[in-house]
C-alpha cells in the first residue's frame, strides 16, 4: 500500500515541477521582452537627441535639416528602419508661434527651435497574447538654437 502512495506523490511532485517551470519561463520571457522594448525605446530617444545635438554643435547651420536627420539615423547603428524627421519653428517669448523668416514679436524676441522626431518599428521575438507583435516606437527632441 505504501508503494502506491509514493508513486502518487512522485507524480504530484512532477506535475508541480512542470507547472512551476512553465510559470517561471513565462515570467522570464515577459521580463526579457519588456527589457528589449525599453532598450529599443531608449535607442530611439537617443537618436532624436543626436539629431538636435548636431544643431547645437553646428550653430551656424541650425536649419540644415537633412544633416540633423542623418545624425539621428547614424546614431541608431544597431537598429534598422529608423526614420528621422527634422523641422525648425519659431516662437515669441509669450509662446505664440511666429514665422522664422519674417516674423516679429510684439514684446520680446523671436526664439528659434529645432525638433527631431524619430521612429522605428519594434518586433517582439515571439507571438504573445498579452503583447502586440509589432509596435512603432517614437521619440521627439526639441532644442532652442537661437
Amino acid at each position: 500500500m505504501k508503494t502506491r502512495s509514493r508513486n502518487r506523490e512522485a507524480g504530484t511532485a512532477l506535475m508541480e515541477l512542470a507547472l512551476a517551470i512553465f510559470l517561471l519561463l513565462t515570467a522570464l520571457t515577459g521580463v526579457m521582452e519588456f527589457g528589449r522594448a525599453f532598450y529599443f525605446a531608449a535607442e530611439v530617444a537617443n537618436a532624436a537627441r543626436a539629431g538636435v545635438q548636431w544643431a547645437a554643435i553646428n550653430p551656424g547651420h541650425p536649419n540644415n535639416l537633412s544633416a540633423m536627420q542623418t545624425a539621428a539615423t547614424n546614431d541608431a547603428i544597431d537598429m534598422t528602419n529608423v526614420k528621422a524627421t527634422a523641422s525648425e519653428f519659431c516662437e515669441c517669448d509669450d509662446g505664440s508661434s511666429v514665422d522664422c523668416v519674417t516674423g516679429t514679436c510684439a514684446s520680446g524676441t523671436v526664439r528659434t527651435y529645432v525638433r527631431v522626431i524619430t521612429s522605428a518599428p519594434y518586433k517582439t521575438l515571439g507571438d504573445y497574447p498579452w503583447m502586440p507583435n509589432l509596435v512603432t516606437v517614437t521619440a521627439r527632441a526639441v532644442l532652442r538654437v537661437d
